[in-house]
């Protein structure tokens, strides 16, 4: 399985981005989906996440009410939409899927099989 993401770059404090990432498995409907960053120096840390069926979400404590999560299976795409950047969401961020039957969503990266090769974001003032 390979994961294709686009979408990073540069934004001012304040403004937005959409990350996308697309898949290449054929039955991306059944894998739950999360997007994680890693900033310099730190550790790979889990951004959001989304169940199979998209119904429901989870969001870190630091992006919450600002980013958005969202899947469309058919076209075997994921998305992050980054609201009211701030500098400290500067990172490479990821994409990942995990096969799941559960109907769970997944917070650690070691519970994801595939991953994307990574997008820069940049927020500066």
């Amino acid at each position: 399985v390979q994961l294709q993401a686009s979408g990073g770059g540069w934004a001012q404090t304040g403004g937005s981005l959409r990350l996308s990432c697309v898949s290449s498995e054929r039955t991306f409907r059944n894998y739950a989906v999360g997007w994680f960053r890693q900033a310099p120096g730190k550790e790979r840390e889990v951004v959001a996440a989304i169940t199979v069926s998209g119904g429901d979400t989870y969001y870190a404590g630091s992006v919450k009410g600002r980013f958005t999560i969202s899947r469309d299976s058919a076209e075997k795409k994921m998305y992050l939409r980054m609201d009211n950047l701030k500098p400290e969401d500067t990172a490479i961020y990821y994409c990942a899927t995990k096969r799941d039957c559960t109907g769970s969503y997944w917070l650690q990266a070691w519970d994801y099989t595939n991953w994307g090769q990574g997008t820069q974001v940049t927020v500066s003032s």
